[in-house]
């Protein structure tokens, strides 16, 4: 029987090695082309959500162009609790511009805040704000002090962009008439750095700082899960800005 040269045992054992070489390189060739087909997956599904959003946003709020303030939005009753109050006090209580002030309530309806010498609230003329936008708390609660109202949407709601467009076109809706002090009101976001929570399940607060005919100056609040234009119309009409402890509502420089 003939002997297996060495050499040819060699040459054998190479190309089994090489076949093996060659499996693995197109192993890791595949590989390689999948993990490039999820990366682009990814990035397409995160471009798309990025733009899914503010167009359907869009879309939403002008479906409610054409809607009256309270067709905007769910029903009060539907998902609005009951208003609370709580004696106010801080009225005149001006800290130095730049002081940060701890409200105990989520979100605050009265107390100290920034007054500026000669300074104005915080205009009139914006009604809606984001997160990049928003005047400082304390800015926030001296319009309050001056009766204005305000929807504070938490991040859950700026994350939504069927109820964002409420909150939009909410706004929009109270924007009729620039100076107009009967449209006193803002919409701005509350976000965790700010403080709490809202009560579990309220996405949607109203506040407003009030003085009844005895004198006693109150904070009003009104949780809601969505927003709704009915429960904005009917708690501006409870708590107009005539009923604020300065009732200048939508004061302009030089008043």
């Amino acid at each position: 029987m003939a002997k297996t040269s060495k050499s040819s045992v060699r040459s054998d054992r190479q190309k089994v090695i090489d076949d093996i070489r060659r499996k693995q390189k197109s192993a890791e060739k595949r590989q390689g082309t999948i993990i490039v087909v999820i990366c682009v997956a990814i990035a397409a599904a995160i471009i798309v959500a990025a733009a899914w959003k503010p167009v359907w946003t869009w879309v939403h709020q002008k479906g409610n162009s054409t809607k009256p303030l309270t067709e905007i939005g769910a029903p009060a009753a539907d998902v609005c609790s009951d208003i609370t109050r709580k004696k106010a006090n801080g009225n005149q209580q001006h800290e130095p511009t730049g002081t940060q002030i701890n409200y105990p309530d989520s979100p605050p309806a009265f107390g100290p805040h920034w007054n500026e010498p000669g300074q104005a609230p915080v205009p009139i003329h914006q009604r809606f704000y984001t997160e990049d936008n928003r005047p400082e708390l304390e800015e926030l609660v001296h319009n309050l002090e001056h009766g204005y109202t305000i929807l504070w949407y938490d991040d859950t709601a700026a994350n939504s962009p069927s109820m964002l467009a409420d909150v939009k076109s909410i706004a929009a809706r109270l924007d009729a008439s620039d100076t107009n002090n009967r449209y006193s009101f803002k919409a701005v976001p509350w976000t965790k750095d700010d403080g709490d929570p809202f009560p579990d399940g309220k996405h949607i607060a109203l506040t407003a700082w009030t003085v009844d005919s005895a004198g006693d100056q109150y904070g009003e609040w009104q949780y809601c899960s969505e927003p709704s234009g009915e429960a904005v119309q009917d708690f501006m009409a409870k708590f107009p800005y005539t009923n604020a402890p300065e009732p200048i509502g939508g004061y302009q420089p030089g008043a």
